[in-house]
């Protein structure tokens, strides 16, 4: 019988509090060596052009420039993580080329908190030097954290867009007064649109004492978080499903 080798990038299952079981994919050193490079040459670009944009017409023109480009430099090393992070839910351009994004452990977007602490202590990470630190650390830890993402309770995961061939169809379809209440864009993850998507489809197989008890499994932690007003379990996760992938 043959063995074939693992991976570098492995599976994360997550139990969430309301007992949803969700799984990531867990990006392996190599992938993220890659979108570091990636960033890397981003940052190098931006870097660049605005040296070449700095005055440089006299000594003290010059002086002026090497100044300000250690300034941008240092801002740019150390906030360029932390803005991307935050404002592009876990993602850097980096990450986004390689489908890569940052989350917390439980699953969940982090926060401009957990992007400051797990970028911080690349420092650690680098030591003695080239990452040496980060590379044995990560290696060694089954989710290939480094020591920024242990202390921040974060981990990068592989974005998979797999998507069923077959449009779905919300019968009957919903009303703008059914959608009145439900945001124009939910705030749910991808795992959790999947999860929705994939029990609208099995819906159309299952009695209606079996699809009410499975909706009523997601649909109070997402009417909770969405403060939606009482309805019908199933019919609300397929008005949720249109507003964030059908509109």
């Amino acid at each position: 019988m043959t063995h074939s080798t693992p991976a570098l990038d492995t599976v994360a299952a997550i139990e969430t509090p309301e007992h949803i079981h969700f799984t990531h994919r867990i990006a392996g050193p190599p992938r993220r060596a890659m979108a570091w490079l990636v960033d890397g040459l981003v940052k190098g670009s931006v870097l660049a052009i605005l040296y070449m944009l700095l005055p440089q017409s006299s000594e003290d023109a010059e002086a002026a420039a090497s100044g300000l480009m250690m300034v941008f430099i240092f801002f740019l090393e150390w906030g360029y993580n932390v803005l991307f992070e935050t404002a592009w839910n876990g993602k850097t351009p980096g990450k986004a080329a390689l489908q890569l994004r940052v989350v917390k452990e439980s699953g969940g977007p982090i926060t401009i908190v957990d992007s400051i602490v797990r970028n911080l202590l690349r420092a650690a990470d680098f030591l003695p030097m080239l990452y040496a630190v980060g590379v044995v650390v990560s290696s060694s830890d089954r989710w290939f954290r480094r020591i920024g993402d242990m202390v921040a309770g974060t981990m990068v995961i592989v974005e998979t867009h797999t998507r069923l061939k077959a449009p779905l169809v919300i019968s009957p379809k919903p009303t703008e007064q059914e959608l009145a209440p439900v945001p124009r864009r939910p705030p749910l993850s991808h795992e959790e649109l999947n999860t929705i998507e994939y029990f609208l489809r099995r819906s159309e197989y299952l009695g209606p004492g079996r699809t009410e008890e499975l909706a009523n499994i997601i649909a109070p932690m997402i009417a909770r978080r969405m403060e939606l007003p009482p309805m019908d379990p199933a019919r609300m996760l397929a008005l949720v499903y249109h507003r964030a992938r059908l509109e």
